[in-house]
């Protein structure tokens, strides 16, 4: 189970990762994040000396947690097309948040990259592992010589469609587009 220390930095962390998607990093604080975690500001500074160190731990959080669910999709989804649906149903899954903040890589990459912060480019890293996952998949799916293009096809229509959906608070337009998408993977 952990200790508290443990338990009490994986709370920031995850606080910290919500706080930097819903208002954007550079209008969260650290007095905000301690008190969305309900410890005193001295004390955060055991955990994190700066908000720089917290973004970098959020960065690799997140980049743990895409590893292990697309290794449990492939352990669990023997058929890559349903691997790549399941990708596409992110979407769906995550409609509302997407809707009300756009996608959470999405954002905080443009954010990162407008404020030509030293953590871009592991930010970036996020979008590499989907990538390289797809890439698989396209692969694995007798598409090996357009494997990269198919897989960069499928990302970037995914971000267009959580930013245009984000653009014009429209649901249905992120459920019709990632029908569409369903609907692509399965003619591939």
């Amino acid at each position: 189970m952990g200790t508290k220390a443990d338990q009490c930095r994986k709370q920031i962390l995850e606080t910290a990762d919500n706080l930097f998607y819903q208002q954007g990093f550079d209008h969260t604080s650290f007095s905000d994040i301690a008190d969305a975690v309900g410890i005193a500001r001295g004390n955060f500074y055991y955990y994190f000396k700066t908000k720089d160190d917290i973004l970098s731990a959020v960065i690799s959080k997140r980049g743990d947690d895409i590893l292990q669910m697309l290794q449990e999709w492939d352990e669990s989804i023997p058929d890559p097309r349903d691997r790549l649906k399941r990708y596409v149903h992110i979407l769906i899954k995550s409609k509302d948040e997407i809707e009300q903040y756009g996608c959470p890589m999405g954002s905080l990459c443009t954010e990162l990259a407008k404020l030509r912060h030293s953590e871009q480019d592991n930010a970036n890293d996020l979008f590499e592992i989907f990538r390289n996952w797809l890439v698989e998949q396209f692969k694995l799916l007798n598409h090996k010589k357009d494997a990269k293009q198919l897989a960069l096809h499928l990302l970037a229509r995914g971000q267009g469609v959580a930013l245009i959906t984000n653009a014009y608070q429209d649901k249905t337009f992120l459920r019709n587009e990632a029908k569409d998408l369903e609907d692509w993977v399965d003619k591939l």
